[in-house]
This record gives structure tokens, sequence and C-alpha cells, in this order.
């Protein structure tokens, strides 16, 4: 029977850590870090993850600033909202909260946001840094994973890792880290063939498809360490992930549930991130 990976815990711990550096620090504490959350459109959704990521920053002491953007915004009209905040001194990280209205050009929205700013890990420049391998914000979620898997002190290097998804938000950017950790690792997506003899060979596999029952028990290797990044809703209207957790639960070494598993850890991170990018940028002045 697996171990469960409880990322609602370390979640937990680490807001504790943010906001005990913040109480510890008169400058911090004098003028606590900014986040600027941007929102566009009146997507339920997205709507109830500003909120969240909101009342989760004022529990650590990170002041937010929200902006909601009309869904029919024009692309000149956010980029003027984003360089505003960006030469904002008051403001020392930013998040344009994703998806996007169609009529937007995402990456061109992304680009817009100063690298010292992005506390997603989304810009180029950051992007650029990650895969070279050299410090810089990383995208919040694999950056989670990476420190679960540390709390429970699993070593990945020489192992065999199947990433499973390719987007800029989780799933290229956790194949980098893994990569970084001296993991072996495959990239898979939607074109990828073999699917299954895939995850059989695989001692770490990390599923970011958003197709609920994609992995079952049966596929996985015997003792294998799995990382369900999905989000789905069952047919029942219950939140599920990609993998089936109970055939996967029974011959998995380590596994994360759906919920309180990933999904805690990227706003804890989000929020890491941001009182990072406070200090350096102070360390910058």
């Amino acid at each position: 029977m697996a171990e469960i990976l409880d990322g609602k815990a370390l979640a937990q711990k680490v807001r504790q850590e943010i906001k005990e550096i913040i109480a510890a620090d008169p400058l911090l504490s004098a003028r606590p870090p900014c986040l600027a959350l941007l929102l566009v459109g009146d997507n339920e959704a997205s709507t109830h993850y500003v909120a969240l990521k909101a009342k989760m920053a004022a529990k650590v002491g990170i002041n937010t600033r929200e902006f909601a953007l009309p869904a029919a915004v024009s692309e000149s009209a956010l980029v003027a909202t984003i360089e505003e905040l960006n030469n904002d001194p008051a403001v020392d990280a930013i998040l344009l909260q994703l998806p996007l209205p169609a009529h937007i050009n995402t990456p061109k929205m992304l680009m817009a946001i100063s690298p010292k700013k992005d506390v997603d890990g989304f810009h180029p420049y950051n992007v650029g840094l990650l895969h070279m391998g050299l410090s810089g914000i990383q995208p919040c979620t694999p950056r989670g994973i990476m420190a679960l898997l540390a709390e429970y002190k699993i070593n990945v290097s020489g192992k065999r890792a199947l990433v499973i998804g390719r987007s800029n938000i989780v799933g290229t950017p956790m194949a980098a880290l893994l990569k970084r950790a001296d993991a072996t690792v495959t990239l898979a997506h939607s074109k990828s063939q073999n699917l299954r003899e895939l995850i059989a060979e695989a001692d770490i596999v990390v599923s970011a498809a958003g197709k609920a029952g994609l992995v079952h028990g049966s596929m996985l290797k015997s003792g294998a360490i799995v990382i369900d990044v999905g989000q789905n809703y069952g047919s029942d209207g219950t939140l599920c992930g990609d993998v089936d957790f109970i055939s996967a639960e029974k011959k998995a070494a380590y596994i994360t549930p759906v919920p309180g598993g990933v999904g805690p850890l990227t706003i804890a991170f989000l929020l890491k991130n941001a009182l990072e990018l406070r200090l350096g940028n102070d360390q910058e002045k």
C-alpha cells in the first residue's frame, strides 16, 4: 500500500515559513511584499482561484492588488496595465491569471511582464534560466512537486521519470527540474505512442494530462512514485486526478491524492516566489 504524499501539510509548512520570515524582518513588516493579481473576464474558475490566492496571501502577510478587466479588453489595454505594474516600485510580483480570452495572444502578454516581477516563472528569460540549470523563478507547480519529493526524502537521481503532458505551465518545466535532479526523463504527450509501455518502465510518473483515469494501477511498475497533477471532474461531479487512485495506491510506493496532493503546493510556492522576488529586487536597489 502506497504512502500518501501530503501536499496539504507541506503547503501549510511553507506558508508558515513565509509568514515567519516577513514577521521577523523589519523592512518586510513595514512594507510587505505586494502581489498584483490580474483577472481578465469572468471565468468562474479563474475568479475562484484569484480570490483564493488573495486569501492565502493575506494569511502570510503578503499584500495583494487585484485588477479585474473585462473579457473584451484589448491587447494594448492589457499590456498598458502590465507596463504600469512593471514600473510601479510598490509592486513586487505580477500574476496574470490564465486562461485568457481567445482574442488575446497569451505568450505576448506573458512576455510583457517584467522577468523581475514574473511570479509564475513563465517569461522566456526565466524559462531560459530554468533550462540552463541556473537560479531563477521556477513555475509554482513543478517547484512544489520537487519540494514534496524532497520533503519525503525521495531521491530522484538515476531514476526513470515519465512526465505525461507537455504544457509550459507544468509538464515541460517539470521535465526540466527532474533532469536537473539527475533523473532520466521521458516527456510524453497526446501524440506519444505506447504510453502504457512508458508507464510500465517508469520509477516516477508525473501525470499532468488533464484526463481522468488515464493512469491505472495495472500500468504501473511495482513501487513507483506517482504524482497526480490532474484536476478533472468525474461523471458524478467530484474532483479527481489523472490517476485511478484506488488501483494505483495498491501498486505504488508513494502517491499524491486529489484533492490534497499537488494542488495546495501551487499557491504556497506562488507566495514563496512573490517573497523571493521582493527580496531579490531589494538586493538590487
